[in-house]
Protein backbone atom coordinates (compact mmCIF):
# COMPACT_ATOMS: atom_id res chain seq x y z
CA UNK A 1 0.00 0.00 0.00
CA UNK A 2 3.22 2.36 0.73
CA UNK A 3 4.09 2.11 -2.81
CA UNK A 4 1.07 2.75 -4.23
CA UNK A 5 0.16 6.05 -1.76
CA UNK A 6 4.24 6.89 -3.65
CA UNK A 7 3.90 6.56 -6.93
CA UNK A 8 0.21 8.24 -6.57
CA UNK A 9 2.33 11.17 -4.65
CA UNK A 10 4.98 11.20 -7.20
CA UNK A 11 2.13 11.47 -10.13
CA UNK A 12 0.85 14.31 -8.38
CA UNK A 13 4.08 16.50 -8.07
CA UNK A 14 4.70 16.31 -11.76
CA UNK A 15 3.51 18.16 -14.49
CA UNK A 16 2.12 15.85 -16.87
CA UNK A 17 2.80 18.15 -19.90
CA UNK A 18 6.70 18.58 -18.82
CA UNK A 19 6.62 14.46 -19.50
CA UNK A 20 7.71 12.58 -21.86
CA UNK A 21 4.84 10.96 -23.48
CA UNK A 22 6.46 6.98 -23.15
CA UNK A 23 7.73 8.30 -19.37
CA UNK A 24 3.94 9.14 -18.55
CA UNK A 25 2.45 6.29 -19.95
CA UNK A 26 4.84 3.71 -18.33
CA UNK A 27 4.59 5.44 -14.60
CA UNK A 28 0.75 5.36 -15.22
CA UNK A 29 1.23 1.64 -16.61
CA UNK A 30 3.20 0.73 -13.31
CA UNK A 31 0.18 3.11 -11.08
CA UNK A 32 -2.07 0.55 -13.03
CA UNK A 33 -0.28 -2.61 -12.09
CA UNK A 34 0.11 -1.38 -8.11
CA UNK A 35 -3.80 -0.48 -8.14
CA UNK A 36 -4.77 -3.98 -9.38
CA UNK A 37 -2.39 -5.98 -7.08
CA UNK A 38 -3.66 -3.78 -4.08
CA UNK A 39 -7.57 -4.87 -5.90
CA UNK A 40 -6.53 -8.64 -5.58
CA UNK A 41 -5.34 -8.52 -1.73
CA UNK A 42 -8.58 -6.41 -0.75
CA UNK A 43 -10.37 -9.42 -2.18
CA UNK A 44 -8.37 -12.02 -0.92
CA UNK A 45 -8.76 -10.82 2.67
CA UNK A 46 -12.24 -9.48 2.32
CA UNK A 47 -13.36 -12.93 0.67
CA UNK A 48 -16.50 -14.88 3.06
CA UNK A 49 -16.32 -18.02 2.70
CA UNK A 50 -19.83 -19.85 2.68
CA UNK A 51 -20.39 -22.03 5.81
CA UNK A 52 -20.88 -25.20 5.21
CA UNK A 53 -19.07 -25.31 1.91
Amino acid sequence: MIGLSSAIDHLADEDPADLPRAQLVEQLVELHRQMARLQVQIARRTWVRVPGA
